[in-house]
């Protein structure tokens, strides 16, 4: 309890209690209490994921958009190794195959910015892949700022340099000069996530007040002595009889009262303030920070077809640069696997377009270049020939 000065009157103590758990705010605590310029906070970036679903969903989306690809090698054997170890090897729980572990991982960087994993292996070859809580990692350099140490929290509680850090997968998604942790896609985004945290939290308050109807019931005595001299006894008749009437439960009845009695609605008469400006000039500011365009989240905003069309190929170029982040992450993976099982081979990986949609541009593309060409060739060979 704080203890405020204010002013005093004759008589009076100079010092009124003031509570310091009364206020009321949205239950993202981490949201709320975000200082821009300190360290990374991890539980903050999963806070707005599950604060706003919006955010969860754009980088679901991501994940799936960031699609599948193949590895190419013109070793039979090593073909036959990759193809079935990608397709069996356990990432955890019930999840097997490259695809999860790519999905999981994936989603780690977006947020956090950084994701660390592991390759859990024997002589025979991996035997699993894990990703680990980066809560219990933590990166430093070494004698050289382009050596990273991963070290890895132990059962004491202290951080100490991991034995085999070969079998370390990092990644980490632009991070600043001189930094050896990414930076999250979601960054920029807690101040924004506050207010609108803030407007959907005033929004649930005012319909619990306002929405559910309340009524201030008064009872107004008369001029004369015996009415004013009952009017206490009168008033607790007076609600007893509407707590009745107003039952949940039981069935509808009537309130009927003698005298002068007012019921009025409380909050009827307030206007509640539009929602729907602010909401979506905070929504425009995730959109465009995430890269995501508006249709694929569900948004209804007035855009053109040329419009969506450009948004879709921005997209690509997004997808296809997380693409080689992701990259060398699989390489490292597919090259122990092929070291342990004796197997030292070149392979390269291609990934799959990303939308059918792309496939139709590009052959409609070429469709009107070949017809361009053909034009061109037959009206240079009439030329000639007029000649």
């Amino acid at each position: 309890m704080t203890f405020v000065k204010r002013k005093k009157s004759d008589g009076e103590n100079n010092t009124v209690a003031v509570t310091q758990t009364g206020k009321s705010s949205h239950p993202f605590l981490p949201v709320s209490s975000y200082i821009p310029g300190a360290a990374q906070d991890i539980q903050l970036y999963r806070s707005l994921r599950e604060a706003v679903p919006i955010i969860d969903a754009a980088i679901e989306k991501l994940v799936r958009l960031l699609g599948t690809f193949t590895v190419k090698t013109e070793n039979t054997a090593a073909k036959n190794n990759l193809e079935r170890f990608l397709c069996d090897v356990d990432v955890g729980g019930t999840r097997k195959g490259i695809g999860a572990f790519v999905s999981s991982f994936f989603s780690e960087l977006l947020t956090c910015g950084t994701a660390v994993g592991e390759i859990v292996a024997d002589i025979t070859g991996i035997r699993s892949l894990y990703i680990a809580d980066l809560r219990n990692i933590s990166l430093s350099t070494g004698s050289s700022p382009l050596d990273v140490i991963v070290s890895a929290r132990n059962e004491n509680g202290c951080f100490a340099p991991v034995k085999y850090p070969g079998l370390i997968l990092k990644c980490v998604h632009e991070p600043e000069p001189g930094k050896i942790y990414g930076t999250s896609v979601l960054k920029g985004l807690p101040f924004v996530a506050d207010i609108l945290l803030e407007i959907f939290n005033t929004i649930r308050l005012n319909w619990e007040r306002v929405g559910n109807v309340r009524f201030a019931v008064t009872y107004k005595p008369q001029n004369d002595t015996l009415d004013r001299a009952y009017a206490k006894e009168r008033a607790k008749q007076v609600a007893s009889e509407w707590s009745k009437a107003m039952e949940k439960n039981g069935p509808v009845k009537d309130f009927v009262a003698v005298g002068d009695v007012e019921i009025k609605a409380i909050g009827a008469d307030n206007q509640v303030l539009e929602s729907e400006i602010p909401v979506r000039q905070m929504l425009e500011q995730i959109v465009a920070k995430l890269g995501i365009p508006p249709f694929l989240l569900g948004l209804s905003w007035s855009t053109t077809e040329r419009m969506s069309s450009q948004q879709a190929d921005i997209l690509t170029s997004e997808i296809e640069a997380y693409r080689r982040e992701i990259e060398p992450v699989i390489r490292q993976i597919c090259r122990t696997q092929l070291v342990l099982c004796g197997l030292d081979c070149s392979f390269s990986i291609e990934w799959n377009d990303i939308t059918l949609q792309d496939i139709a541009e590009i052959a409609k593309s070429e469709y009107y270049n070949a017809q361009s060409k053909k034009i061109l060739a037959e009206a240079g060979g009439a030329k000639s020939e007029n000649r």
